[in-house]
């Protein structure tokens, strides 16, 4: 039936709208006036979601980012201060060490691959989960929506926007130059960071740049990222092991992408008022871009 659906979709609605091809016709939205969704019906049922406007500053002081480089297995979280924790795909699996307040997961395929773990987010009622419209798709369809305990917060790539046609990345510049929320880089115009969400969150090969994005809006003013390593590209995340590690595509994106975006969303954090420390101290990323400082220094 969803391939029948599917091609309805694509013989009705031009090419630029195929991102949506599997949501259609499952899917009823509502934008708020600030441009995001904020009511979802999805398989006729009503999808509880965080409004995303509600957000904006409503934390402050310090938050740190968990993401998955090896380099995490060297950190000792007991004597971390008290601060708000940020998720990202499978660090959950530091549950008994961290206490995750926030969380995001936009890698579809960390959603069908890691069903285990994304079972035990979704299951903690203490947790707010930022996904788009396919990963709430995918998690409801998978395990249903009483399964669901987490509070949902929808967020969207700015440049596939549900419903709405893509912006290409060779036209990012052209179609969000008038936007005051939206910074490029200088050394491509095309790489964009936002400091309202609302609008959508722009994508640069690593799940971390949504995060500071998001944080952002959110209103901390002080940043620490665990497991930025960004290097040894073919090793397992902290949680894998050669035998089920999932393929990494960042070595693809580093160079051209992910440097000038990280450059780029440094300059508009300090801009902010905004602090970050990168605790891998070997990261690839350059201490130039963030500053590099150990853990024990940190705390």
């Amino acid at each position: 039936m969803n391939t029948f659906f599917k091609q309805i979709y694509r013989y009705t609605h031009l090419r630029a709208y195929r991102h949506n091809e599997n949501l259609w016709p499952f899917c009823r939205i509502t934008r708020a006036p600030g441009g995001e969704i904020s009511h979802l019906n999805y398989k006729g049922e009503p999808v509880p979601l965080i409004p995303l406007a509600a957000w904006r500053n409503c934390f402050s002081g310090d938050a740190l980012i968990t993401a998955t480089g090896p380099s995490i297995n060297q950190m000792d979280f007991s004597h971390m201060p008290k601060m708000t924790v940020f998720g990202l795909n499978g660090a959950y699996v530091l549950k008994d060490r961290l206490i995750f307040q926030l969380y995001i997961i936009v890698d579809m395929n960390f959603i069908e691959c890691r069903p285990h773990i994304l079972k035990a987010i979704i299951s903690d009622p203490g947790l707010t989960l930022f996904t788009t419209l396919h990963g709430i798709a995918r998690i409801i369809d998978r395990f249903t929506l009483l399964t669901v305990r987490c509070r949902l917060a929808l967020i969207e790539d700015a440049c596939y926007r549900i419903f709405q046609p893509k912006v290409p990345s060779n036209e990012v510049a052209r179609r969000f130059s008038q936007d005051p929320h939206i910074y490029f880089s200088s050394y491509n115009s095309d790489i964009a960071f936002t400091t309202d969400i609302c609008g959508g969150v722009f994508d640069a090969g690593t799940v971390v740049y949504w995060a500071l994005q998001i944080l952002l809006f959110l209103g901390f003013k002080r940043l620490y990222i665990a497991g930025l390593d960004l290097n040894d590209f073919n090793q397992p995340r902290f949680y894998e092991t050669e035998q089920d590690k999932l393929p990494s595509f960042l070595v693809k994106h580093f160079e051209k992408l992910i440097i000038p975006a990280f450059t780029l969303a440094s300059c508009v954090l300090q801009k902010q008022g905004v602090e970050v420390k990168n605790l891998s101290l070997n990261s690839a990323l350059s201490h130039l871009i963030i500053e590099k400082v150990s853990y024990h220094d940190a705390f």
